[in-house]
């Protein structure tokens, strides 16, 4: 095993390098490159040169080597979060983002002050006692705590985002790959969180022992991030391109919303904007002549549906009626629901049947 994860720490090492040569000397490359990745595969390449230069037999194998892989053990946590931010929100790296670090600051300085200063004589002296032991474990946690809690924000994120776009755009985003990152980190940390529960009850060998293969699997998930993101650039470009803004009270009056529900109703009739399979809300404000926060009060209070279910729902009866005519028989289901403006299979499944309380092959068997 210990041959496995040498072998791990080589291959992280060089793709770690390999990615920092990319980003800087390759500026074609670069923009597709997280800059708060970038930040963190740096400090993690030192984490990753002490274990090079320990399997090495460097300075005799000494343990400081390996503390150092400890300086980016709090980094996981806020960089996911501040990953995730900027990919959702778009936001650019401000100083304000600094104090996300703080705490792996403070823990860097702990981990030199603790375990990289002190001589070979009063670290003995420390394990002699049980004190070294019980401040690692004690900094395990802490890392622990600080990881799971940014995880849990990006994950809060996430899920927020998804919610907010529903009120903004007509198709389902993409949001797969990003949600399994979120989900592999989740189960790491998970194992690790459980490992060091069990190690209390006289395992400490257990959790010794997979810590630095969970440590570098978590490592190898960020270059694989990184990595792919410059392969397919497009992978992680969620957010429309337009700007999403607030919903905010408008000064439209009761009449206002029941003239403008009418207008939208005879919009979508006639034109059919639902077609467009890319459709987004601010684009069906302007073709009504209201801004987007207008529009959106209008959906939420006089339509009762978000933007994602309404304009679904009439490209669930524009299907409906695609079927019943000569066309049905050149196209499967999904085909007429890409006609219909529908641009996910799913998409188009879970709407039908959220709507019409049936799959849409059991509705046809049924009434055609």
């Amino acid at each position: 095993m210990q041959t496995l994860l040498n072998q791990l720490v080589y291959f992280g090492f060089f793709q770690s390098l390999l990615l920092l040569f990319i980003y800087f000397f390759s500026g074609k490359k670069r923009k597709h490159i997280n800059g708060y990745i970038v930040f963190f595969i740096g400090v993690v390449s030192i984490g990753l040169v002490g274990k090079v230069l320990h399997s090495a037999g460097v300075w005799d194998r000494d343990f400081r080597l390996i503390s150092l892989s400890e300086l980016s053990a709090l980094l996981f946590g806020p960089t996911i979060f501040l990953f995730t931010r900027s990919i959702l929100k778009r936001k650019e790296f401000s100083k304000q983002d600094l104090i996300h670090y703080i705490p792996a600051l403070a823990y860097s300085i702990f981990v030199t002050v603790y375990f990289v200063i002190p001589s070979d004589l009063v670290i003995r002296e420390r394990i002699g006692t049980g004190e070294l032991m019980r401040v690692i474990y004690t900094c395990h946690a802490v890392g622990l705590v600080v990881n799971i809690t940014y995880w849990v924000k990006a994950w809060r994120l996430l899920k927020a985002f998804s919610l907010e776009m529903l009120n903004e755009v007509s198709y389902k985003l993409h949001t797969r790959f990003l949600s399994n990152f979120l989900i592999i980190t989740g189960i790491c940390l998970l194992v690790w969180t459980s490992l060091l529960l069990i190690s209390f009850f006289g395992f400490e060998m257990l959790e010794r022992n997979a810590r630095p293969y969970i440590w570098i699997l978590l490592t190898m998930v960020i270059l694989f991030i990184t990595y792919y993101r410059m392969v397919y650039p497009h992978v992680l470009q969620i957010a429309p391109d337009q700007e999403i803004k607030k919903y905010t009270q408008s000064k439209l009056s009761v009449e206002d919303l029941d003239r403008l529900k009418i207008e939208l109703e005879t919009l979508m009739i006639e034109k059919k904007p639902y077609l467009n399979s890319k459709l987004l809300k601010a684009e069906l404000a302007e073709m009504l002549g209201v801004s987007n926060p207008e529009l959106a009060r209008l959906l939420n209070e006089n339509v009762g549906m978000n933007f994602f279910e309404y304009i679904n729902y009439y490209r669930i009866k524009e299907f409906v009626d695609l079927a019943k005519t000569n066309k049905a028989q050149q196209f499967t289901f999904f085909g007429l629901a890409q006609e219909a403006g529908f641009h996910s299979k799913t998409t188009f499944n879970k709407s039908f049947k959220k709507l019409m309380g049936t799959s849409p092959s059991d509705y046809f068997n049924k009434n055609l």
